[in-house]
């Protein structure tokens, strides 16, 4: 556990910075200037360790420069830290209250620092991105032009759909390459395509967004990605179990890809049929669907995993 801890609240324009539970205040422009001074901070007060929350973004300079400057950062929910506060009794919101609260939480559940992805990481993770945004677009678009009826507009949305398909088709060729050039990424994508149904831009999301995969237990892969069913019991009752939270981009395309396997898969047609049989809501069905899916996929990540060690090794 770090002993000294810089709670910082980040704004698109400011940091605001408290080392330690009841250290002074300080605010800096959120600017490659307020990080050096921000830096300079933590250096003279011996920090281990500086905490800031996930902001959409406004987190990823401050985290960069710090790394870069050799002081370890972690980044938290946000959500956890407000609901921590009020447990604890703050219901208040203020910069100053905020950074505290980011310590006590930090100290409490004993925080670790997340070292940043590599640069190979966050270029997947950067085109797989924006790959999933030009085929929001290319819905968008089509589904737009059915309304249209005049030919000069009809044109025009032709001309939108191949230039987007024509960046996609770049993308998908940068991100084969991108895999099949690192080592893992490419014993990864074997093994997944050996579930028929799995296809390369499932794949592609996996690595992206959840590099994880395979060094975590099928029930901890689950919850982490939010399709694991929550206990709500309590003495003689049973409560409903939802699914809540997790990596929405993993969620969203494994709902997908489970319909389309259990079609191939004599498991998971089974499954399906059994469950179906039962009288379980379409919704919940598609969930554990999604789940079956995603810890088999975990449990190939993990072999590979240990194959491509041994073979390193020997």
């Amino acid at each position: 556990m770090a002993d000294i801890i810089c709670g910082v609240d980040i704004s698109s324009q400011t940091l605001d910075v408290r080392i330690g539970r009841d250290g002074e205040l300080h605010r800096f422009p959120n600017t490659e200037a307020g990080i050096a001074e921000l830096t300079t901070i933590c250096r003279r007060n011996q920090v281990d360790l500086v905490v800031m929350e996930a902001t959409g973004g406004y987190e990823r300079l401050p985290f960069g420069l710090l790394w870069a400057a050799k002081i370890p950062v972690a980044i938290v929910n946000p959500r956890s830290v407000r609901r921590f506060a009020e447990a604890m009794g703050i219901l208040e919101k203020t910069d100053s209250i905020d950074c505290k609260v980011i310590v006590w939480y930090a100290e409490t559940k004993r925080i670790q620092a997340s070292p940043p992805a590599s640069a190979t990481q966050t270029r997947l993770t950067a085109l797989v991105v924006r790959l999933r945004q030009l085929a929001d677009l290319q819905v968008t678009q089509k589904n737009q032009r059915r309304l249209v009826t005049e030919p000069d507009v009809q044109d025009s949305f032709t001309a939108v759909l191949q230039t987007i398909a024509q960046q996609m088709r770049a993308l998908e060729t940068a991100i084969v390459a991108l895999i099949d050039a690192d080592p893992l990424w490419a014993k990864l994508n074997a093994a997944f395509r050996e579930i028929k149904g799995v296809a390369g831009r499932t794949i592609a999301r996996l690595l992206a967004d959840l590099p994880e995969i395979g060094t975590l237990s099928g029930k901890a892969v689950a919850k982490l990605n939010g399709v694991a069913p929550i206990a709500r019991d309590s003495g003689q009752k049973t409560g409903r179990r939802l699914v809540r939270g997790g990596r929405e981009s993993v969620r969203s395309i494994l709902y997908m890809v489970g319909q389309v396997v259990r079609r191939y898969d004599p498991d998971f047609k089974s499954f399906y049929e059994t469950l179906k049989a039962k009288g379980k809501p379409h919704k919940v069905i598609r969930i554990a669907l999604a789940r079956k899916l995603l810890v088999r996929l975990n449990a190939k990540a993990r072999d590979a995993r240990q194959a491509l060690a041994e073979a390193q090794a020997a």
